[in-house]
């Protein structure tokens, strides 16, 4: 088993001690008891007074305990911050008390004591950080490389951070074992296995969703603010709003990170040197938001908004729920675009993918990869791919990749011997198995196309970094946008777009706000925005003023 580094435990003194029973309650516990069951959500923070409480986690091996928390120390993880399903089982070990921080109470530890918050977030990412690398594993993920089912699940585990583990049944003794142990058919195909209590057979991404208790929301909350999208504007608005004392809702359709979550490595963002991953970069600002007390939801994606007569906006969901706040930032972000080829559809998740992380890395381990795109995205794709396979091909409609992409980006790619560009070049048609049996089916190559001439390149990955589009159709017509789509804010709305959406009160929109009145919209969904992500975190983080000042004239208005 892993040895766990010193940092995930951390023991308080008697003077920390005190500070903490302030928000909680002693309770003394007889050995055996039961503390916090594997799965239960919003559960308790746990200290240890006296005694000792063990950790147990079902693996593929059986139940094994990780550790004990002593008196001082504390049990938990992120779960413990978020509310999600915890993954462990935590026992009272020996007797003794141990001091209950209800999960209400250790959201309002967490922002009013900056020294106890930091102790608790630092040793809870420490302990996932722990968890991911650890070789035993309580979540674990069995079916093929290429079934969609799989890849929307290890995705959606990937980007909320979730310990899991992938085995191919074909390639694979120890699924092959615990299919016999846990009574799991082939027919039942994949299923995620969450510890010892749910096993999820062909699970749909809302079942991996209520599983693992990445969406809490009920119908009906009520905030000061909604954020739509949880990409680096939408989680600057989050973190900037909840730190200055606003209540924030934060929904987003897949997971933290958004469009630049499947950055495998940004160079270039202020305070990094080493750079660090879009992945990284959204799990950390996520864990910040929450820390503040950002209620998240993921996934749920948008539906509609409109205002109602009590002066709030109503958003719904696609599932049915209705949100309300006094304030909207869109930061939905944009999506990219699908290439105009025959049967995409087919081999999205089966060898085409919009995004390389090392989920995607590790499918094409040695195999031949084409990049499509010239932006930035595509340049830190195609580096990071080709350090696990043999050839990268990046291919790109324009004459000089130097148009759109940053200068040591295109050095890179030059330097790398295994990287080839191809330039002037798109995909024209792409190649497949022949089988009527869809979990067969996978890409074997795609024919591109260089101004005239055609020639077929034998890749089972695509990975596809094109354009923009906007994810802006689910917005009431009074919300204007630009002829793609983007949404026009601040001095981009002319007056006409403000007369055609009902503009009724006396001041004009500030630099973010839409052509309705505490709607903004920050990032890449904001027409004329700057594509980067410091320019959205800084959108996202400037526009909470105007947020503050907005919601004070509607409660003085109203007074």
């Amino acid at each position: 088993m892993t040895t766990p580094p010193a940092d995930v435990n951390y023991t308080f003194n008697d003077r920390e001690i005190e500070q903490l029973k302030v928000f909680g309650e002693v309770k003394s516990h007889a050995a055996g008891d039961v503390l916090v069951a594997e799965g239960e959500q919003e559960f308790d923070c746990l200290v240890t007074l006296s005694g000792e409480t063990h950790i147990f986690v079902e693996t593929a091996e059986g139940e094994k305990r990780l550790g004990w928390m002593e008196p001082g120390q504390f049990a938990g993880d992120l779960s413990s911050m978020t509310g999600h399903a915890s993954l462990a089982r935590i026992v009272m070990g020996k007797p003794g008390d141990v001091l209950h921080i209800p999960y209400a109470a250790f959201h309002r530890l967490l922002v009013e004591n900056s020294h106890l918050s930091d102790v608790f977030v630092r040793t809870f990412t420490a302990r996932r950080i722990f968890a991911r690398d650890a070789d035993h594993k309580a979540v674990i993920v069995i079916g093929a490389p290429y079934d969609r089912t799989v890849f929307a699940a290890r995705d959606l585990l990937h980007k909320h951070t979730v310990p899991h583990a992938w085995l191919d049944p074909d390639k694979d003794e120890l699924a092959c074992r615990i299919m016999e142990a846990r009574d799991i058919s082939a027919d039942s195909l994949p299923v995620v296995i969450r510890g010892a209590s749910r096993i999820l057979s062909k699970p749909s991404v809302t079942d991996l969703a209520e599983a693992f208790g990445l969406d809490l929301l009920p119908d009906g909350a009520v905030a000061d603010v909604i954020v739509v999208g949880a990409g680096p504007g939408g989680l600057a608005s989050s973190v900037y709003a909840a730190s200055e004392g606003l209540s924030v809702l934060t929904l987003d359709c897949d997971g933290p990170g958004g469009q630049e979550g499947t950055s495998s490595k940004i160079e270039n963002y202020l305070g990094f040197p080493t750079g660090v991953s879009g992945a990284e970069l959204a799990q950390r600002a996520a864990i910040q938001a929450q820390k503040f007390g950002v209620r998240m939801a993921a996934p749920a994606k948008a539906s509609a908004l409109e205002l109602l007569e009590t002066g709030e906006y109503s958003l719904s969901t696609e599932d049915g729920r209705k949100l309300k706040a006094r304030a909207v930032v869109i930061a939905s972000g944009a999506q990219y675009r699908r290439l105009p080829v025959e049967r995409l559809e087919e081999f999205e998740g089966r060898g085409i993918y919009y995004g390389a992380s090392p989920m995607e890395a590790q499918l094409c381990h040695g195999a031949k990869v084409a990049v499509v795109g010239a932006g930035n995205s595509a340049g830190q794709g195609a580096v990071f791919l080709s350090q696990t396979a043999e050839e990268v091909h990046v291919m790109y409609r324009r004459p000089d990749i130097r148009e759109t992409m940053s200068e040591y980006l295109v050095r890179r790619l030059e330097e790398m011997p295994n990287i080839h560009l191809h330039p002037q070049t798109e995909i024209s048609a792409l190649h497949g198995s022949a089988t009527d049996q869809l979990e067969d089916l996978r890409m074997t190559g795609v024919t591109v196309k260089c101004r005239d001439e055609e020639k077929k390149i034998d890749t089972p990955f695509a990975f596809l970094f094109v354009g923009a589009a906007p994810f802006t159709q689910w917005l009431p017509e009074g919300v204007r946008r630009d002829d793609k789509g983007f949404i026009k804010t601040g001095t981009a709305l002319e007056r006409l777009d403000l007369v055609r959406a009902g503009w009724k009160i006396e001041r004009l929109p500030t630099q973010y706000e839409t052509s309705r009145p505490r709607i903004y919209a920050v990032g890449d969904v904001r027409a004329g925005s700057v594509k980067r992500v410091a320019s959205a975190v800084g959108e996202g983080s400037v526009v909470v003023s105007d947020i503050h000042r907005a919601i004070s004239d509607v409660a003085g208005s109203a007074m």
